[in-house]
């Protein structure tokens, strides 16, 4: 039996970076607090909980004074950072440099806009992290949408300028774009930027590729990310043989899977995940099935 693990899954920049910081901090200090979960990988979560990371939301952080606090890789906005100061918080951010720069570009289209006719629009997943740092950018006034479908709610008469959460894919994106474009008023103006970080749109293809060259495919991801839905939804499109599971245990909850390695011992199995898989959990599941196979 075949066994391979995909070298191109596993944590974005972004996310390696916040870890990094993340270790690196509690090397001097413990506990260290991050607000929300550090990555979207409750195995992950749990190893930095265990080194002295503890996990806190919005309601708790506003309580805190006079601690280190750790901003995730998704990024927060601008009444965080306000808080902080205001309750002599330390702010550790680790805001992804990509998500950093769009947060930037937000800020001074809002800015530039005096009288605010302008509509600032975001293609992103409503209520996620890095959304929400992004709408604070503009003091709540940007509007979310999810699909081409939810489009039909803007006004179309006046100027639209339209960003992309950094984790949404290029196809969605782009049929946004076209969505917007059929419906605008030659009265009004429509720009668009595709700030959709191509670290995480390029795994698409890729994974498609990887799930293609193999019969099985267990892609590894924890239940809140969702990165991993979408990639896993892309396995599954190349490889119906594919099954999601978020550790090692979960393989023996696999019938279908104990029913092929029984009837096809020579099996070619691929191991893959998220952006916010760590490789370790990947080594694991790999180990745990070498060892019921062997």
């Amino acid at each position: 039996m075949k066994i391979e693990i995909d070298t191109g899954s596993g944590f974005c920049f972004g996310v390696t970076r916040a870890i990094g910081k993340a270790e690196e901090e509690l090397q001097e200090v413990q506990p260290l607090y991050c607000l929300g979960d550090i990555v979207h990988n409750e195995r992950e979560v749990e190893r930095l909980r265990q080194l002295g990371l503890v996990t806190i939301d919005h309601e708790a952080f506003a309580e805190l004074r006079d601690v280190k606090v750790l901003l995730r890789a998704h990024g927060e906005p601008p009444s965080t950072y306000a808080l902080a100061k205001e309750n002599n918080i330390q702010l550790i951010d680790a805001t992804c440099p990509v998500v950093l720069h769009l947060q930037e570009r937000i800020k001074r289209e809002f800015a530039a806009d005096t009288d605010h006719q302008k509509q600032i629009v975001i293609f992103g997943k409503r209520g996620h992290a890095e959304v929400l740092g992004l709408v604070g950018q503009t003091d709540g006034t940007a509007i979310v949408i999810e699909t081409p479908e939810e489009a039909a709610q803007l006004d179309f008469g006046r100027d639209i300028a339209l960003y992309s959460q950094t984790t949404k894919s290029l196809d969605g994106f782009r049929q946004v774009v076209e969505y917007i474009q059929a419906h605008m008023s030659q009265s009004a103006t429509f720009t668009y930027y595709d700030t959709i970080c191509r670290q995480v749109a390029n795994r698409i293809p890729h994974i498609r590729e990887f799930a293609t060259r193999h019969d099985i495919i267990l892609f590894v991801c924890g239940r809140k990310s969702s990165n991993g839905r979408a990639l896993f939804r892309e396995c599954a499109r190349a490889n119906a043989q594919s099954y999601m599971i978020d550790s090692p245990a979960a393989i023996d909850d696999l019938p279908e899977l104990a029913a092929a390695l029984h009837h096809t011992p020579t099996l070619s199995i691929g191991i893959c995940g998220a952006t916010s898989t760590p490789k370790w959990l990947m080594e694991q599941c790999k180990t745990h099935l070498e060892t019921i196979t062997a």
